[in-house]
């Protein structure tokens, strides 16, 4: 038996062309647009920091490299919705089906090359992004720790320069003066410290960045009197009363690549042999100082201790300890004791308290960081398989939608990354949280995003007009019970002439069938449940419906204005409006069980049920009227 080979034709070079063309320009301006929204997050950092291109250009070169992994999938969406809207529009997709080549078929190429660009994507999050990352976050803090000066916040205390806690109520940024400024200076120590209190004051640098001159106005200074040879408890301070004083900092006013050792323990900058590392050494680690503040917590809490004195009644020695029965000694102890101990024992309870709050946020801060590690190690294999995920929504949606351009494409793409967007982060937070488990978080994105693919690429493979504006008109009349109208009118040429007289019997007969059938299934009260889910086909519906729906056709052929007007008055009626949703009874089965779905398609049958009893109602009226109708008019 011979293994059939997929051989490269030149549709499939076509394609490919004309796929990756598409994807180079979609992916420099997704890369593009994420190094802006980088840039904006951190642009207050830049700001009056005097950095150099140099120092830029290894800014965004870091950054464009951590933001490939991110940028690549939505790239990939963005190319495939143009490729197929394009092949969509110029008529070439269906040129290719005419030819008998499936959909599938055609993605093939395209399949194997998005392939690739996982196992791209992922080679990237490993081994170059991982360092593009420690690099980047190290530049960021050296860039935030260069010329600290500028960065003085208004309404907090700014603690960034070394040996100084400044303070600045308001600052005016038309003239650079800063109002309200307390400078608490201890740079020579605490025992030396001063406090330097002012109206206003402005910052002036020196040539060289070394030294931050701020002139304060109108203000005191306190200093602390250390010289002297008195009592600590006793400690004087000096104050002076000043108009203009200035005060010299010292900063590091340059540039300077600070050390990345401290960044290393980031998950973001580890490839996954270190995650792996790093988990079982965090779960060894969280284990171990669990286990401690359990043995803490037990022994503190549950082994009670007397410590009696001597004006017990039990006349025991003062600090001897001993295991005892509490409400015994209680019972007995004297009312002073009882007070003592209670106080005592609120203290501890107190105290216990604050030690538990302690301990649980410490817990709580080393589970986020191994769930952070956990994480990271998921959307290594997350990330790379958004691509071919991306794909399967592209591909598909273009060939539905038919649409080129960057005008449907743009929009679908960032819809559908909007929703990626929302489950990814939630996912990720909750997980970090410890709410979810790590895969769970990491995986939920996919996991909604992969059916909807699937679901995708079965539609445009069947040729499903799931897009197309008459089917989404139907799907949401089906779901909220819209009602339709018709659309008859007098036609120009009749082949044959209705036959009146046998459609009066007809209509009379219609009358009848729809008064008993709403006595029969009692349409004015709420549907039964066995009936929804568990119920069968009514055929008794259908068969007046095919009756019903053949005498609206055959009198449509009428050139009575009259009739026609009145044939455009009877209702479209709903078959399954008392029947089960699905035709497959494990499916109605299943709705039942998933709670709330069941409980909206219970509803949806309510409003079914209320719109046929309406529907009905119209057709006995009708009938009667189109009856009369006839009469006058001599036809039976």
């Amino acid at each position: 038996m011979k293994i059939p080979r997929f051989h490269i034709k030149k549709m499939d070079i076509f394609i490919t062309k004309t796929f990756l063309s598409n994807l180079m320009g979609t992916f420099f301006i997704c890369l593009f647009i994420f190094i802006m929204q980088l840039l904006w997050m951190w642009v207050d950092d830049f700001v009056e920091k005097g950095l150099d291109m140099a120092v830029l250009a290894k800014f965004f070169a870091y950054g464009s490299i951590t933001l490939v992994s991110q940028s690549l999938p939505l790239a990939i969406l963005l190319a495939a919705l143009m490729t197929f809207g394009n092949f969509g529009e110029r008529l070439e997709l269906l040129s290719m089906k005419a030819a008998g080549i499936s959909l599938l078929r055609i993605m093939a190429p395209l399949v194997i090359c998005c392939s690739i660009l996982c196992g791209v994507s992922f080679y990237f999050q490993n081994v170059i992004s991982p360092y593009a990352q420690m690099k980047l976050y190290t530049m960021m803090y050296s860039i935030k720790q260069s010329s600290p000066e500028s960065e003085i916040p208004e309404g907090i205390f700014y603690d960034n320069i070394e040996g100084y806690n400044i303070y600045v109520e308001h600052k005016d940024k038309e003239t650079g003066m800063l109002h309200n400024v307390i400078i608490y200076d201890m740079s020579s120590g605490f025992e030396n410290s001063n406090i330097i209190l002012s109206d206003s004051a402005e910052i002036i640098n020196t040539s060289d960045e070394k030294l931050m001159i701020m002139a304060m106005y109108s203000g005191e200074q306190f200093s602390n009197l250390t010289d002297q040879q008195i009592e600590k408890k006793n400690r004087p301070y000096r104050r002076e009363t000043f108009s203009r004083k200035e005060v010299i900092i010292k900063i590091d006013g340059g540039f300077e690549m600070k050390d990345a050792d401290f960044i290393k323990s980031n998950a973001a900058s580890k490839n996954i042999k270190e995650l792996g590392r790093d988990i079982d050494s965090l779960k060894l680690s969280n284990d171990s100082v669990g286990k401690q503040n359990w043995k803490g917590a037990v022994r503190s809490t549950y082994k009670a201790k007397i410590n009696f004195t001597k004006n017990d009644s039990t006349q025991m020695k003062r600090n001897d300890t001993y295991n005892v029965n509490v409400d015994s000694v209680y019972n007995i102890a004297t009312k002073h004791s009882k007070i003592v101990w209670k106080r005592a024992q609120l203290n501890k309870i107190k105290q216990l308290k604050v030690d538990y709050e302690i301990k649980n946020n410490i817990m709580h801060s080393l589970d986020k960081d191994l769930n952070r590690h956990k994480i990271s190690w998921w959307e290594k294999f997350t990330l790379s398989l958004g691509c071919l995920i991306f794909f399967f929504i592209g591909a598909p949606l273009g060939a539905i939608v038919r649409k080129g351009g960057l005008g449907y494409p743009v929009l679908i793409s960032v819809a559908t990354f909007i929703l990626y967007y929302i489950f990814s982060t939630s996912g990720a937070k909750l997980a970090r949280e410890g709410e979810w488990h790590a895969w769970y978080g990491a995986w939920l994105s996919t996991m909604v995003l992969a059916p909807l693919g699937a679901f995708f690429t079965y539609q445009a493979n069947r040729d499903s007009g799931i897009f197309n504006k008459d089917s989404i008109k139907a799907f949401f009349g089906t779901l909220f019970a819209i009602p339709e109208k018709r659309h008859i009118t007098i036609k120009e040429v009749v082949i044959e002439d209705p036959d009146y007289s046998k459609d009066s019997l007809i209509l009379k007969e219609l009358h009848e069938e729809a008064r008993l059938y709403k006595k029969k299934n009692r349409l004015n009260k709420l549907p039964s449940i066995r009936n929804i889910f568990f119920g069968n086909e009514d055929t008794q519906l259908k068969s007046f419906n095919e009756k019903y729906e053949k005498l609206i056709e055959e009198m449509g052929n009428s050139k009575d204005r009259k009739v026609i007007m009145l044939l455009n008055e009877f209702p479209v009626l709903e078959i399954k409006a008392v029947s089960s949703p699905f035709k497959r009874a494990w499916m109605n089965i299943f709705s039942l069980i998933l709670f709330p779905l069941g409980i909206i398609i219970y509803l949806r049958a309510v409003r079914f049920r209320i719109r046929l009893m309406k529907d009905l109602v119209t057709i006995e009226t009708n009938t009667y009227r189109i009856i009369n109708i006839l009469k006058k008019q001599n036809l039976i």
